[in-house]
């Protein structure tokens, strides 16, 4: 596909609310409020704020440089720069992460919708938390109705995907990501004005800074590379419908400080109203479905708040598996010359198989294990620790080692139109720093670390 034939973002706004939608997801608001409660609260979110700054901030910057320079989707991207080489793998991983994180994805997003429902149909006042734990175990390892709300989050998110980018993508973000954030403030208010409210807040924002460790360190680096989709070949996906007039380094910080906005108002939504409830903040995973629809329970009109809160829950997801979805879709639709829908249904067809798959590992297929993980297991371990990290640090080291600096400074100024301060210290950064940061990350996240600190 040639560049002048490329669809790009009608407006501005479709372009900060599409990447800040690929952006936000589960992990800011189901993932971040658990790891920060695990690792001690205020001191975890003091370090993920500085790591964000540091290291998610310049490789968002470098990603939007890739897709907006080649116009092409995260594999034909590299192929673009480094033709005949293998520096193309790092695409290709991109691609495959992106397609088997929808997979599992799919299924908590799915969930989601169940939740919506037994919000409208099912009473929540006065059940135990022992009563929604039995509920979600039921469910979550039962054989028709996850698989069918699977079905249903991979359909919604495949229509979209279907009526392009201009028409889906960014229509649908424009419409998502307001709501998204007006319930997110609702939320907030309900949670802040709760009795004792004020220890959850204190939780969140007044650092014990003897829990900083290593530990706690390397957990908020972790979290950070993860929130912004990092390595995933989502933002090299959406910066390649970016048009030549875009802003890369104001809407690289923009997209950072929304999506870091959204994990901190996730913790004032939670905390406040755990702490309201005497309920540990170590809840864990099950957080958002077990710990939550208690606290829900304790509250006036508790099915309302419930309804509320799942569908940000839903919409948040849908954001993301619009974006992972896209990555795939738009690789399968350039590289072997499909037609969008077609190349949609291969996608989705794929993601479904996965999911079924993903959702019975919970129930009939729980005892069939590989490396001692289940299915599900094995694609979050797989993505997360290994393909998520390992994409991210060769993409520093490309850019850093193989890209021509005054390529990359042309294009992060627009030819010069626009000013990169900093631009050789960020140059600098990329080809040194950040690569060993999240080689750090990936050590960290496959266990390497925890075991040198043992042995020593």
């Amino acid at each position: 596909m040639t560049e002048n034939k490329r669809v790009t973002f009608g407006s501005k706004l479709g372009v900060l609310m599409a990447t800040v939608g690929s952006a936000v997801g589960l992990g800011n608001i189901w993932r971040f409020p658990y790891m920060l409660g695990e690792n001690g609260g205020a001191a975890f979110l003091l370090i993920y704020l500085i790591c964000i700054l540091i290291l998610g901030l310049p490789v968002m910057i470098t990603e939007f440089f890739i897709g907006r320079h080649t116009h092409k989707n995260a594999a034909g991207a590299f192929k673009a720069m480094a033709p005949g080489t293998r520096w193309s793998l790092i695409g290709y991983n991109g691609v495959l992460a992106a397609f088997l994180i929808l997979g599992f994805y799919s299924v908590i997003a799915g969930w989601t919708l169940e939740y919506i429902l037994q919000s409208v149909t099912s009473p929540m006042a006065n059940k135990s938390v022992e009563v929604f734990a039995s509920e979600f175990s039921a469910f979550s390892s039962g054989l028709i109705r996850p698989i069918a709300w699977t079905i249903a989050f991979i359909t919604i998110t495949h229509i979209i995907i279907v009526s392009g980018v201009k028409n889906g993508i960014e229509r649908a973000s424009k419409i998502m990501m307001p709501i998204l954030f007006l319930i997110l403030f609702i939320l907030c208010i309900r949670s802040v004005t709760l009795p004792n409210a004020d220890k959850g807040l204190a939780f969140l924002f007044q650092p014990d800074f003897s829990k900083i460790t290593s530990s706690v360190t390397l957990s908020a680096m972790g979290q950070a590379f993860f929130s912004l989709s990092i390595g995933m070949g989502c933002l090299i996906t959406y910066s390649s419908y970016f048009n030549k007039k875009t802003n890369l380094q104001t809407t690289a910080l923009q997209v950072t400080l929304l999506d870091t906005l959204v994990a901190l108002l996730a913790g004032i939504m939670i905390f406040p109203a755990v702490f309201s409830f005497g309920i540990a903040p170590t809840a864990g995973p099950e957080l958002v479905f077990i710990t939550l629809p208690n606290v829900f329970a304790q509250l006036p009109m508790a099915n309302v708040w419930s309804f509320i809160f799942f569908i940000l829950l839903g919409l948040a997801a849908l954001t993301s598996t619009i974006s992972l979805h896209e990555v795939a879709t738009a690789y399968v639709h350039e590289e072997f010359q499909f037609s969008r829908a077609k190349a949609a249904l291969l996608v989705s067809t794929g993601v479904l198989i996965l999911g079924v798959i993903s959702s019975l590992s919970f129930g009939i297929f729980k005892g069939y294990t590989l490396f001692g993980l289940t299915f599900f297991d094995l694609l979050d371990y797989v993505t997360a620790k290994i393909m998520l990290p390992l994409g991210g640090m060769m993409i520093c080291i490309f850019v850093g080692m193989r890209v021509d600096k005054k390529i990359l400074k042309a294009e992060l100024t627009n030819e010069g139109t626009v000013p990169f301060y900093f631009f050789n210290t960020y140059s600098f950064f990329m080809k040194y720093i950040a690569p060993v940061l999240i080689g750090i990350v990936f050590l960290n996240e496959l266990g390497v670390i925890k075991g040198i600190q043992r042995f020593f």
